[in-house]
């Protein structure tokens, strides 16, 4: 049996695919328990596949209740941190506009004190 496809599985539905998983998990199973009875060779190389293929289903199960979470949570006023968009370290640090936008009373005083001159240029 060959490895199973990603977006063959992304058509599946959550039922299908928890079968599908037990099925691949049963198979390791067998295929461990003929390693240790010392089968053939080519049957053992079988084992990454079903190991590969077992990654390949959790992670569609994975992507398919965090797409149904994003949903669920658009509507709503906050959502989990493992939902929200990451961004870059400076960018999730950085200040947010109505702090940039803060003046002190002390550079208030400043600027209206001394406001910036208006030159009239002659064209």
């Amino acid at each position: 049996m060959p490895g199973v496809k990603a977006y063959t599985l992304r058509e599946k539905s959550k039922v299908e695919l928890e079968k599908q998983l037990d099925e691949l998990k049963q198979e390791l199973a067998s295929l461990k328990a003929q390693k240790a009875r010392g089968a053939s060779a080519s049957n053992l190389i079988r084992s990454n596949t079903v190991r590969k293929s077992i990654a390949r289903v959790l992670t569609v199960i994975n992507q398919q209740q965090r797409a149904q979470l994003r949903l669920f949570y658009s509507t709503k006023k906050y959502s989990p941190l493992d939902l929200r968009v990451k961004k870059t370290r400076a960018l999730r640090r950085a200040l947010t506009p109505k702090q940039k936008s803060l003046v002190t009373e002390k550079q208030k005083k400043k600027l209206t004190a001394f406001p910036q001159r208006k030159f009239a240029l002659k064209a």
